[in-house]
């Protein structure tokens, strides 16, 4: 049987693998209506232990708006495959590059947007080479390593991976109680099953890689801010993996749009995907009429 899971993509929406210089990445790609007027692309990265689902509830809205919406599974996440114990293949350049590849073979401008570690992915990317992109969105995603509770729960994980099946890990996480809250996936479009199988089409390498990268990021704001680029900041009003406070700061230090949309905690495109979804329109708007798109 299959590990993987079978979400319904959202209307009009297709599901495929997106070939690039770089191997085949799962995507879900949703076309901007024919009756709306076409305003751009968006790119869409998830975080730790997410998927490109994570962002179901947000393609209506914003194709409605104009843009076309791709999400993306990054290399050993989910549908898109990546070596299961080669944790070289999940460092954080290789993870950039990846990002540029995909850009690249959508072949066109892109606002780029990062949720939680998709954020420091895309953050990466973006130092590497900014060219591809018309923006740069970080939702949720902070200036450095996550919060020490997070730690905590990182840890947890990784520890437990180090000594058991990935089935095994997802049992002991259902027994321990609701997965967000005992260092298992975080809170994700779907039913039980749904997370469950997505989570065992993940490679043990990529979370243990990436993992530790939570844990270790530097501050890199100052370079980000020397990018020429318009940022936006966006999360929700509560947050216990980057302070909003702190989010706050970062979005100072950047020169960003911030937005906080209110009632929603780490995972705003699930607790409240319409307040998202405007102010994503509206700032991907106001760079459009910056750069004449």
């Amino acid at each position: 049987m299959s590990t993987r899971a079978v979400f319904t993509p959202p209307p009009g929406a297709r599901a495929y693998p997106l070939r690039t210089a770089r191997g085949e990445f799962a995507v879900v790609d949703s076309a901007v209506p024919p009756a709306v007027a076409k305003k751009g692309t968006a790119l869409l990265l998830p975080g730790f232990t997410g998927s490109k689902e994570d962002f179901t509830l947000l393609h209506e809205p914003l194709t409605a708006r104009g843009y076309r919406v791709v999400g993306v599974d990054g290399r050993g996440q989910f549908e898109s495959d990546g070596p299961e114990t080669d944790e070289s293949a999940y460092v954080r350049g290789e993870l950039a590059r990846d990002v540029l590849a995909q850009a690249a073979a959508l072949d066109t401008p892109v606002h780029l947007l990062g949720h939680s570690l998709g954020g420091q992915i895309a953050r990466a990317a973006v130092l590497l080479d900014h060219s591809p992109f018309l923006s740069f969105t970080l939702v949720s995603s902070g200036p450095a390593q996550i919060s020490d509770s997070q730690q905590q729960r990182v840890k947890l994980l990784r520890d437990a991976l180090g000594v058991m099946t990935m089935t095994e890990v997802w049992d002991a996480i259902l027994a321990m109680g609701p997965p967000e809250e005992v260092g298992g996936p975080a809170k994700g479009i779907g039913d039980v099953e749904q997370l469950r199988r997505r989570w065992l089409g993940n490679k043990p390498a990529q979370l243990l890689a990436t993992g530790r990268q939570l844990c270790t990021e530097p501050d890199r704001v100052g370079e980000l801010a020397a990018v020429s680029l318009p940022f936006h900041v966006l999360s929700g009003s509560q947050d216990d993996t980057w302070p909003v406070p702190l989010l706050d700061d970062m979005a100072v230090r950047l020169g960003a749009r911030r937005t906080v949309i209110p009632g929603a905690e780490h995972s705003p495109n699930a607790d409240q995907p319409l307040p998202m979804a405007h102010a994503l329109a509206d700032f991907w708007d106001g760079v459009g009429h910056l750069t004449g798109q």
